[in-house]
């Protein structure tokens, strides 16, 4: 079954995106998620000049020997662009393998291991009346675990809060829109933002003893430390929050010296989750041997794929690592549906982040898969059991937008 021709489809709805369909010669279509927040064009491009050309006239079933080809093929290999490339790609393939087969993905990898994946979602506030409001309201939409993050005294903004006036303010876009959906903002260049780490470390333990004592012991919490801590910064953190029982502290040091880990892990029980911006199964190598971590947080999109990513699991659950993947709005609903199939597959999962798409995306990317009673739930159609509305995605064109940078109190650049 030849591949005949291969989109790369650029597309603004609520954010940017890049998907890649692949068509056979029999009409068959497979979608693929490619989208790398802050510089979607680069993939795009790389796409466009260096995979859809070598694509054209190849068997689509044969997945691994296209992924080798694409990954061992290449002198140059891994990071990002290569990666959230080559994922795209396979995710595409796998899709139209289980549309030929007439099954859900998920059927292709086994089958069920589960009746759905447990998620969580995003609580935030500047203070703690605004967290404790935003709790509630994850509550009542369904979800049984959230991530905490609030303001920080003396600091105007902050990773992962959803702010509103300020934020909107510093973007200088002249709006007060929440950026509750992508913290990414429409701008020539990157936001600056702030950051006062002993503040931070002062403040996050008085956060979750407010959040224990107002919900109780039972609620899974979870906190995101964005790579912005030092080592011993880190056990410290982790240390501190023993007491209120996180289902993980997440990014808790920049993820390129791995060994640091082993400081952290010397000085706190507080379960570990890395790996969100990990491409490929080296770099989790020494973490898994060394049993650093306890969630695995790469995304489909740039992990290589369903096949790539599979490969970590399967690693991973040797150790007693479970998956925890990243799922924010710049995963697109085409990599969400691929973590979803994959996730109900597999036997080591932990959670799955859910971060809710806009309104604007789902009018773009129609999917079968639902929420409910805190789970989410592939579609059985067969494929992904997602479309791609070309009229509508025609729509919203590509606007740039980036991710803030951030500095410390004396202007040191730090990372965000």
């Amino acid at each position: 079954m030849r591949i005949t021709a291969a989109d790369v489809l650029v597309a603004s709805p609520g954010r940017n995106f890049v998907t890649l369909r692949i068509t056979t010669e029999d009409g068959v279509t497979g979608l693929g998620d490619a989208t790398l927040n802050g510089r979607e064009l680069a993939v795009a491009a790389y796409l466009s000049e260096h995979v859809v050309p070598l694509l054209i006239g190849r068997d689509a079933h044969r997945i691994e020997d296209t992924w080798q080809y694409l990954y061992r093929g290449a002198y140059w290999r891994r990071g990002p662009v290569t990666m959230a490339s080559i994922a795209a790609v396979d995710t595409a393939l796998w899709d139209i393998k289980a549309k030929v087969a007439g099954l859900p993905l998920y059927q292709l990898l086994g089958g069920r291991s589960r009746d759905g994946l447990l998620v969580y979602g995003h609580a935030s506030g500047a203070e703690l009346p605004e967290l404790f409001d935003s709790i509630n309201e994850h509550l009542e939409e369904g979800y049984r675990a959230v991530r905490v993050q609030t303001g920080i005294p003396g600091l105007p903004s902050v990773y992962g809060v959803a702010s509103s006036k300020n934020a909107a303010a510093g973007a200088g876009s002249g709006s007060d829109a929440r950026y509750d959906y992508e913290p990414a903002r429409r701008s020539a260049v990157p936001v600056e933002e702030s950051w006062d780490t002993r503040a931070y470390l002062r403040h996050a333990p008085t956060v979750f003893e407010a959040v224990r004592n107002e919900f109780g012991p039972e609620l899974p919490l979870l906190h995101d430390a964005h790579h912005r801590l030092t080592p011993i910064q880190a056990a410290k953190l982790g240390k501190s929050l023993e007491p209120y029982d996180l289902f993980w502290l997440e990014d808790v040091t920049p993820a390129e010296n791995q060994a640091v880990l082993r400081r952290v892990r010397e000085h706190t029980t507080t379960p570990l989750a890395i790996g969100e911006v990990f491409n490929t199964i080296w770099d989790y190598r020494e973490l898994f041997e060394e049993q650093l971590i306890d969630y695995v947080r790469s995304p489909v999109t740039h992990a290589g794929g369903i096949t790539g990513l599979r490969r970590i699991f399967d690693y991973a659950a040797v150790y007693q690592i479970k998956s925890g993947v990243h799922g924010p709005t710049d995963v697109s609903p085409v990599g969400l549906a691929a973590a979803i199939h994959l996730g109900i597959a597999i036997p080591n999962f932990g959670i799955q982040e859910y971060m809710k798409h806009s309104p604007a995306t789902h009018e773009v990317f129609r999917t079968t898969y639902t929420f409910e009673q805190g789970m989410l739930k592939p579609g059985e159609q067969p494929g992904l059991g997602v479309d791609y509305d070309d009229l509508v995605a025609q729509s919203f064109p590509y606007e740039a937008a980036y991710l803030p940078v951030n500095r410390l109190l004396d202007g040191s650049m730090h990372d965000w």
